[in-house]
């Protein structure tokens, strides 16, 4: 299934979610950014820094709403990340907002975070694994899986604290229990749908965003509930998984895990980096907690809609949080807690060297000099583009230097093969852009022509005007006497940028056609008048001889003579 894409949006020439993916999950196509879910790892980093606000999320609140109105026994898993998010007095409001939804109990992740403590600590105690990979945070488990699936050897083989808590409940409710886990994890989402070797746990996944959503619609405020304990056993020292850290501050409460030396990062860069020397040998004998989320899950990315400073999140947490172990846990056996790893690495197609130099001369690149390998099409390098081009997950039109550089080429060639003279001036009347027609007119090149004014080289008071009314001018024929020219100009004003595109279309040449034409024409009536004349004296002759009137005849010649300049006249 799919957990996370992006909706139509502005992509073209963006590209920070592809800058931001680190494994470079997401293709372009169409100028369209889209997750390729094979390869996704959902970390949900691109939907946190898509400007557009682009996301979608497979929500499950209906799903919930439905269960609730069913009248399903429904029990809530609440992350202990709750504890540095959510605003609230005193942690039992949550639980009594939580039973104004309609959910039968409201119980905290953190109890499946202690079952899953209990099977880290025996596999330290084993020593059979050289090193031991946490295995909470579904996107790190996506990581390894796809991307390094010979590090899954040192994968811990236990569920997560969701799955486990799951696993719980519906072993003490039954089957037919409905369980919902709500956090600030985007990938917990499809570690518990869509992941069959772990599938039937978890019924529904919240966010905390969710949650605030749904609170509103129904007008409750936290601060006004009561103060109601949760229905587990207090998880102690296990509610410090979701910082960075929290993992190893719950293994190391019990002193003798010190078999193995402990390592703890976050961060996806950091994660990668791990995997590179565990891959290559470097690594041996540790206890590594890794979280793809830099802080830990307390920076999740459905929790920074209120959690804006990890330090005040990661104090809060600490200061709600013992760190003692528990010494309630739940009645699970080993078998119940584990789960396997694989490999689930997706085959990319390698090109050969010509595909990739035919790809890279298709954006101008001819020589590695012409690879400026700028990032801003979301790829480290040009070669690393191509290969994605290659794979249909990238488009040439993304090769941003590439496009700026045809833009502007076209551009200078029309500006500089048009006839016509184009100039754009600003409201102070300073010359800020000009083609070589223009520089022809105002005899001067265009690094001095920039810094001139337009009213040193002609009449201005139009252009200002323009300025003042903000009203474009079209058409005005206009005389440059000191050229000889003869001028159809028009003023456009550039509201965005407070500019004056001004544009001389030379008609000279017509100008002459046509005075040429009329004084043809001119020539050609004096000749009629001529021979109207000397008709009329012979028509009268006639007329005298037959009796008959000459009106009529030099009404019809005068017709005849006027219809010559009347193209003219219109």
């Amino acid at each position: 299934m799919k957990v996370i894409d992006f909706k139509d949006a502005k992509c073209r020439h963006c590209y920070k979610c592809v800058r931001n993916c680190a494994v470079k999950a997401i293709a372009v196509q169409n100028e369209q950014a889209r997750i390729l879910q094979e390869q996704c790892i959902n970390c949900g980093h691109c939907l946190e820094v898509c400007p557009q606000n682009a996301k979608t999320f497979a929500s499950d609140l209906e799903r919930v709403q439905g269960y609730l109105r069913q009248g399903f026994k429904t029990v809530i898993s609440i992350a202990p990340s709750y504890l540095g998010v959510l605003d609230f007095e005193t942690p039992g409001q949550i639980v009594d907002a939580l039973l104004r939804l309609g959910f039968s109990e409201v119980r905290e992740t953190a109890e499946g975070a202690a079952l899953v403590t209990d099977e880290y600590k025996k596999l330290m105690r084993e020593k059979k694994m050289p090193n031991i990979i946490t295995t909470c945070c579904p996107s790190m488990n996506d990581l390894v899986e796809k991307y390094y699936p010979e590090c899954t050897k040192y994968m811990a083989p236990v569920v997560s604290p969701m799955i486990a808590h799951g696993r719980y409940i519906k072993k003490l409710y039954g089957n037919d229990a409905k369980v919902v886990f709500l956090g600030p994890c985007i990938a917990k989402k499809q570690e518990a749908v869509g992941d069959e070797r772990i599938f039937g746990a978890v019924d529904a996944i919240l966010t905390f965003e969710e949650l605030a959503d749904w609170l509103e619609a129904e007008g409750i405020n936290i601060y006004e509930c009561e103060e109601i304990p949760f229905a587990n056993p207090n998880p102690e020292v296990n509610r410090l998984y979701p910082i960075d850290g929290g993992v190893i501050m719950s293994v190391v409460a019990d002193k003798d895990m010190n078999s193995y030396q402990k390592v703890q990062l976050n961060g996806l860069d950091n994660c990668m980096e791990m995997l590179e020397c565990l891959k290559n040998g470097e690594i041996d004998n540790c206890f590594i907690e890794a979280n793809v989320c830099e802080g830990g899950c307390v920076k999740g990315p459905a929790s920074a809609k209120w959690n804006t400073s990890y330090v005040k999140a990661r104090i809060k947490i600490e200061k709600d949080a013992s760190y003692q172990t528990a010494s309630e846990l739940p009645d699970m056996n080993g078998e119940e807690l584990s789960r396997t790893f694989e490999n689930r690495s997706v085959a990319v197609k390698t090109p050969s060297e010509e595909d990739i130099q035919k790809i890279l001369k298709e954006t101008g690149k001819y020589s590695k000099n012409d690879e400026l390998n700028c990032g801003a099409c979301g790829y480290q390098t040009c070669r690393e583009k191509a290969i994605a081009v290659f794979n249909g997950k990238a488009e040439n039109c993304m090769c941003l230097p590439y496009a700026l550089m045809q833009s502007e080429s076209m551009s200078n060639v029309v500006l500089d093969v048009t006839p016509d003279i184009i100039l754009i001036v600003d409201s102070e009347l300073r010359i800020r852009e000009c083609n070589k027609r223009a520089q022809e007119l105002l005899g001067v090149g265009k690094e001095e022509a920039l810094q001139r004014y337009i009213f040193e080289f002609m009449e201005a008071s139009d252009i200002e005007e323009t300025f003042q009314t903000k009203q474009s001018v079209y058409n005005t024929k206009i005389k440059m006497e000191h050229e000889r020219l003869t001028m159809r100009r028009t003023i456009v004003y550039i509201e965005d940028m407070d500019y004056v595109l001004v544009t001389f279309h030379d008609i000279t040449s017509e100008e002459k056609m046509k005075e040429q034409h009329y004084k043809f024409k001119v020539e050609t009536m004096e000749i009629a008048q001529k021979v109207i004349d000397k008709q009329m004296m012979v028509a009268q002759e006639i007329a005298g001889l037959l009796g008959e009137t000459t009106a009529e005849t030099k009404v019809t010649m005068t017709k005849l003579r006027d219809s010559i300049l009347e193209d003219d006249i219109l």
